[in-house]
């Protein structure tokens, strides 16, 4: 079948070792089930994969992506949920599940035809969704839906910065919250990425590291080295950062540890979401008509386009593939 994978590993040139090509049809394990791909979102995960993260030489070659909607064996039209547990585990949060992986780490990935997950893993697709629209949700914007209701506690009326607006769960958390009743600050080093934040239904948008005119009930951190401190720096007295993500870097010169005891800050990790979550998600893009925002659309033999925008930071929105 076609797919998009992994042939070998570059840190330095992560889209050498990617391949467009045939590769065999997936293994259907017992309790587990077929889609069929319609469309399928780049996340920066897919670039940490060609560059050797989370994943091992030995499992190459391996199929791209985590991110798929498609029709299942029945002929239901399903999202796929990425985080694959293990099958030992019975808590009710697949992502505390020390031993969960994604599609694309232990797992053949999205970019393809087909992909095989376990049946738990297909959540149902609203009418409302396109296969395209419905393809983004389940890493960035579960991720933000996750960071902002479940690990942040955001509630209507309350106060959201959202660092670094542009990419995939920028967006979304600009999105969700807007439509969660919140107010909405981003940043941003473009005044074009700005200005498209605000049209999206930001509020207010600033240049990354402006200090702002009032602190913030919470800060949606997906940016790290570069932000970290003036995130720190843009809370409330007991305010709360969720931090899912460290495309800068992950060592900042001053953490702020001084002002995060002495302000009694929280500091939550976010990871994902789980398969309720998701279908939480969807009925809720159902419900409010909110809907991703896409930069592009590309048939999914031309994947190394979207790559290339990926890599350079020229997006706003996700990059979606369709077969």
């Amino acid at each position: 079948m076609f797919a998009v994978y992994a042939e070998s590993f570059s840190p330095d040139d992560p889209l050498s070792g990617m391949v467009v090509g045939e590769r065999p049809e997936p293994d259907v394990p017992d309790g587990w089930t077929t889609v069929e791909v319609k469309a399928a979102s780049l996340n920066h995960h897919d670039l940490w994969t060609l560059r050797g993260v989370g994943i091992k030489q030995e499992q190459l070659p391996m199929i791209v992506g985590c991110d798929a909607a498609g029709i299942d064996e029945d002929g239901n039209e399903v999202v796929v949920h990425s985080v694959i547990s293990d099958p030992g585990f019975s808590g009710a949060d697949e992502t505390l599940d020390p031993k969960r992986s994604l599609l694309s780490e232990r797992y053949q990935g999205t970019f393809a035809e087909r992909v095989t997950v376990p049946r738990r893993n297909v959540v149902p697709k609203p009418a409302s969704l396109s296969f395209e629209e419905a393809a983004c949700l389940p890493t960035a914007w579960l991720t933000a839906y996750r960071m902002l209701f479940v690990q942040g506690g955001c509630k209507p009326g309350d106060v959201v910065l959202v660092q670094g607006a542009g990419g995939g769960v920028s967006t979304a958390l600009i999105s969700l919250a807007r439509a969660g009743g919140l107010k909405v600050l981003v940043t941003s080093r473009e005044e074009g990425k700005r200005q498209r934040a605000l049209e999206l239904g930001a509020h207010e948008a600033y240049e990354t590291g402006q200090r702002l005119p009032t602190t913030v009930d919470a800060v949606m951190e997906t940016v790290g080295q570069a932000t970290w401190l003036h995130s720190i720096r843009s809370l409330r007295v007991g305010g709360t950062l969720v931090t899912t993500g460290a495309t800068s870097g992950n060592m900042p010169a001053d953490m702020g540890l001084t002002r995060i005891f002495f302000l009694q800050l929280k500091v939550i990790g976010s990871t994902m979401g789980t398969r309720g979550e998701l279908a939480s998600l969807t009925s809720m893009l159902d419900a409010t008509g909110v809907r991703p925002v896409i930069d592009r659309v590309l048939p999914m033999d031309q994947a190394r386009e979207g790559f290339e925008a990926m890599a350079s930071g020229d997006l706003f929105g996700k990059v979606v593939f369709t077969r």
